[in-house]
């Protein structure tokens, strides 16, 4: 029975002793930063866990441990990256100013100077009489042309051709191989004359992509060679590339047409492609008054 305070006073006015239980010694104090956490029983040789701080969870320790373990593992699984390939330097034979027609070829067909080089069959260097008065530049070789090494076959090809045929040109006229010195005075009546045709490309784009302009650079200096060499009196330019290249504008072939421009001190007349005009039939209008633009500046007409 527990006795109050007023309980107490009475008995001991009366001489009575109250017996009261001695109270319990205190606790020793504990650091409130730590809790130990208690061994597993038989696991002896177990190394005990690293001490948790009073407010941290166990359960919150365990997937910070986890993330990081995550973490680490994903660090490790990174592929390692190879650095890229070096560029392929620009290669530029010596002399191809001074090159002949012999020699200007075996270059060409030895050219490595882009990635190019490596998914041709063969190079594709031109076709048609070395003197002659026409030059047809269009822009590089497609599938059949890498497999025939002849510019401008298939049916872009014999487009090409019947255009020409319309103003009596041929690109089988003439002999390709003759060494003259000077180009032949006159052309026999009712025969066809010559026309020497030739890519700004020398090899094939892979999946006939567009050329790039570090391709254009490298292949420009044979064609200003073959410019050089053929002289003609008229260039007849087909196709945004070939146009781009040699004129060194990037203005569209609609704004380009029907005036006089030069290349190498070579009237240049521009029109559209043979494959454009497969595609685009009522451009063969545009395409007609470009060839006869072109033969009256190769027969000295003022061209209005």
């Amino acid at each position: 029975m527990l006795l109050d305070d007023r309980q107490r006073a009475m008995l001991a006015e009366m001489g009575v002793r109250v017996w009261a239980p001695k109270a319990a010694p205190p606790l020793p104090p504990v650091a409130a930063d730590t809790l130990q956490v208690p061994a597993v029983p038989g696991s002896s040789s177990a190394k005990a866990p690293a001490p948790l701080l009073a407010h941290e969870k166990p359960a919150a320790k365990a997937v910070q441990q986890e993330r990081a373990t995550s973490s680490e593992q994903q660090l490790r699984q990174v592929p390692v990256t190879a650095p890229p390939a070096p560029a392929r330097p620009p290669v530029s034979p010596d002399g191809v100013e001074r090159m002949d027609w012999p020699e200007l070829e075996a270059t060409v067909a030895s050219c490595r100077a882009c990635g190019l080089c490596d998914g041709r069959t063969q190079t594709v260097f031109g076709v048609g009489s070395h003197h002659a008065n026409w030059m047809v530049v269009g822009e590089a070789p497609g599938e059949n042309e890498d497999r025939q090494g002849e510019p401008f076959v298939g049916q872009a090809g014999k487009l090409l051709d019947n255009m020409l045929a319309a103003i009596n040109l041929s690109r089988k006229a003439g002999n390709p191989a003759d060494d003259l010195s000077e180009k032949p005075a006159t052309t026999a009546k009712g025969a066809k004359e010559s026309v020497y045709i030739a890519n700004v490309l020398k090899c094939r784009p892979p999946g006939n992509r567009n050329p790039q302009p570090e391709e254009i650079a490298q292949c420009e200096p044979y064609l200003r060679r073959q410019v050089a060499l053929v002289r003609p009196k008229i260039i007849l330019a087909m196709g945004r590339f070939a146009v781009q290249s040699l004129l060194q504008s990037s203005e569209p072939i609609g704004r380009l047409r029907g005036r006089v421009h030069h290349y190498e001190g070579v009237p240049v007349v521009v029109t559209y492609h043979p494959a454009y005009l497969l595609r685009a039939l009522p451009e063969k209008a545009k395409a007609w008054d470009d060839l006869c633009l072109a033969l009256e500046v190769a027969q000295g007409e003022p061209a209005l």
